[in-house]
């Protein structure tokens, strides 16, 4: 087995950039870098958007599987490649195998969209195999790495490569070039494994020092704020695989030191919120983003990344490869976050109008019953029902749950991060 590209300390990065954007000219699109009225008005910022989103692949990491294919020797090529994904580094490695004559294989978890597997099939078409494995990214490059020592294929890293780092670092070269001059005062990336938050933050390092970086995790994945307070790379018990683009349950250990080096914040964005800016993307904005495509965004949006006003900001909007199935869930996630969506599991006794006297005595005027799930009977007088209430603003949860208190009825207000409501509600035992 070898692997794509190791870090080694003599390594010139201008010049490994360099080279990446003269390789990928004429592979990858120079994306969009635009102004985005929605997010300026809100901070009183000038935020900007380098839109990743309308990338072959629609991601960014077509640049760092491409610059890592490209550069292997004949024999290596004739070897072939494999990689593992969560959809959009497959897609990348997909595109570069067929465009460069490469057999590649691609590992895949089973919680990747149906609709990123198929992409990656049209992307590659016959010389890329697809194969799906196990839960997790993690599950997904374990298997990869077993193909490569059996097959004798270079391992094609998603983020944890020398140059995959510097093929990610051309978003960067791209951004000053569009902002024609300007320096960017805040500079907002999506962070995973940290391939794109160490090859940009590396380079705006010299290219731009006075920038300030941000990194953005996933709260439910944030394994690189993990590895930077423990000084190296930890792996995580437990991940939110939602944001299925950044959960990655390890950061890389060549991304790490550059994440450092790069004196970037490290924050992390409810899921949530990420869901309900993937919303605000689509219906404002008319951008179609996956969970970590929004990622960036989310965390102006949420509060968690403050910038000052009449700053240039930008973003990289990361991701466009969002399956519409996924869309019920989005706009669950987003409801409860907001404290707009409620779960309460509520013991009716068996008698007649038990259920009209919850409704008069419990439920507000502008709230409204979306879910009523029969549990089962517990005994002869009563029986439990999970009840999903959507309420008019978040503002009158107060007054349902003073109702809940005073009502003869035994009502449970499931909070999200209980172990009731994780079985009950996200567990999907319900519906």
């Amino acid at each position: 087995m070898s692997t794509a590209g190791t870090i080694h300390p003599t390594t010139d990065f201008a010049a490994d950039v360099r080279d990446a954007v003269d390789r990928l000219a004429g592979v990858a699109e120079r994306t969009p870098l635009q102004r985005n009225q929605r997010l300026s008005d809100l901070t009183g910022a000038d935020v900007w958007l380098k839109r990743e989103d309308l990338q072959v692949g629609r991601s960014y990491k077509v640049r760092g599987a491409y610059n890592t294919i490209s550069r292997l020797d004949d024999a290596a090529r004739a070897a072939g490649v494999v990689c593992a994904s969560a959809g959009n580094h497959g897609q990348g490695v997909a595109y570069a195998c067929r465009a460069l004559g490469v057999r590649g294989a691609v590992f895949v978890p089973g919680t990747t969209p149906r609709q990123k597997r198929a992409r990656i099939r049209a992307l590659g078409g016959d010389t890329v195999e697809l194969v799906v494995t196990g839960d997790t990214y993690d599950d997904a490059a374990a298997a990869a790495a077993v193909h490569a020592a059996t097959t004798g294929a270079t391992l094609v890293p998603a983020f944890d490569a020398w140059p995959v780092v510097v093929g990610q670092a051309t978003v960067a070269v791209e951004v000053l070039e569009q902002l024609g001059g300007r320096t960017p005062d805040v500079v907002v990336l999506p962070v995973g494994g940290g391939g794109l938050l160490a090859g940009c933050g590396t380079w705006l390092a010299q290219a731009s020092p006075g920038t300030r970086l941000v990194g953005v995790e996933p709260a439910g994945a944030a394994s690189m704020a993990a590895a930077l307070a423990a000084g190296h790379p930890v792996e995580l018990s437990v991940i939110d695989t939602f944001v299925d683009g950044a959960a990655v349950r390890r950061a890389g250990a060549v991304t790490l030191p550059l994440v450092r080096d790069s004196d970037a914040e490290v924050l992390a964005v409810p899921e949530g919120q990420i869901c309900t800016e993937m919303l605000e993307l689509y219906q404002v904005d008319g951008i179609i983003a996956e969970p970590a495509g929004a990622l960036a965004t989310a965390a102006l949006t949420g509060g968690t990344v403050r910038v000052e006003p009449g700053s240039t900001v930008v973003c990289l909007l990361s991701g466009g490869n969002n399956d519409v199935s996924r869309y019920a869930e989005v706009v669950e996630r987003s409801l409860v976050h907001q404290g707009l969506k409620h779960y309460f599991l509520v013991e009716f006794p068996q008698e007649p109008g038990a259920l009209r006297r919850f409704l008069d005595d419990v439920l507000g005027p502008d709230d409204d019953i979306v879910l009523f799930e029969y549990v089962k009977r517990d005994n002869r007088e009563t029986g439990a029902a999970l009840t999903g209430i959507e309420l008019g603003s978040a503002a009158s949860l107060p007054g349902l749950l003073d109702r809940t208190a005073a009502s003869p009825l035994r009502i449970q207000h499931l909070h999200p991060d209980s172990p009731a409501y994780r079985y009950l509600v996200r567990g999907g035992t319900f519906g």
